[in-house]
């Protein structure tokens, strides 16, 4: 039986090629599933509740480490490239044929591989908080993940307060709630990255930054793409390049909102999700 919330969901392991990855699964067991790809610096408890039982409400919904990452075997890719085709590695190990994908920020940039890779796979299409290949500021993120991440520990705030929100009042205090949600699965959470993983994907990240742009006009599924109006991590210019390049996309840009936009406004966005997932 699948769990129904994110709190509840036990932590699942799956041999992929001979490393164990680990994994949850949330919601219904029929239909096409969504497989949640995360962030930088993310492990399976850094997904906003809201948006997992939201989502999972209509859908199964799979959310994973990937390759190095939290309790996940194996050593983290420096590629987008390897870091896909682990991701695939992992949705085939769990005999999938088709599914939906919601990136956000570096999984955004990983689900943009996938599709490339692996058309066939993939029916529908949520990025949140990304950008293209080449895209505008991408090759600055570590710059910014680093000068915040500082600014925040000197502040005693988590580093996500500052890299996901914007620094209005309203900014400030949505950022306290994210954290505090965060917070609430108590039991059986996962591992924390490790400076090594972390590492390889800030590489990876600026690899793609200043890579040359890809031919979007390959990717005919239905993609949503999402952000907040003022995204310092992946400029929300890159939002709307990726909706004008991609040939059947529709955006949303949430309004004094940064890069986890999906999460601040994740009423709004959980409502548009499903609409599009249907």
């Amino acid at each position: 039986m699948i769990a129904t919330t994110h709190r509840d969901a036990p932590t699942r392991t799956i041999d992929v090629g001979g490393t164990t990855f680990v994994y949850r699964e949330i919601g219904g067991d029929s239909g096409v599933p969504v497989i949640f790809l995360n962030h930088l610096g993310a492990v399976l408890d850094n997904w906003d509740p809201r948006v997992v039982d939201g989502i999972a409400a209509s859908h199964r919904v799979i959310t994973f480490d990937n390759r190095g990452v939290g309790a996940s075997g194996g050593r983290t890719p420096t590629t987008v490239a390897a870091m896909a085709r682990d991701a695939v590695a992992f949705i085939r190990a769990l005999d999938l044929e088709k599914v939906d994908l919601l990136g956000f920020s570096l999984g955004g940039i990983v689900s943009q591989e996938i599709v490339a890779q692996h058309p066939q796979l993939v029916r529908r299409l949520i990025l949140a908080g990304t950008g293209p290949a080449g895209g505008t500021g991408i090759d600055k993120v570590t710059g910014v993940t680093i000068s915040d991440t500082v600014k925040a520990l000197l502040t005693g705030i988590d580093p996500k307060e500052n890299l996901f929100f914007t620094t209005t009042a309203n900014g400030k205090s949505e950022a306290k709630r994210f954290v505090a949600r965060l917070k609430e699965r108590t039991t059986d959470r996962d591992k924390s990255i490790s400076p090594i993983a972390f590492r390889a994907q800030l590489k990876a990240i600026h690899a793609w930054g200043v890579t040359r742009p890809a031919d979007l006009s390959q990717i005919t599924q239905p993609v949503l793409v999402a952000n907040g109006e003022d995204d310092r991590m992946v400029p929300t210019s890159n939002s709307y390049d990726l909706a004008r390049r991609l040939p059947n996309a529709q955006l949303r840009v949430y309004p004094d909102a940064g890069h986890g936009g999906i999460f601040q406004f994740h009423e709004q966005f959980v409502a548009e999700a499903l609409k599009f997932l249907q």
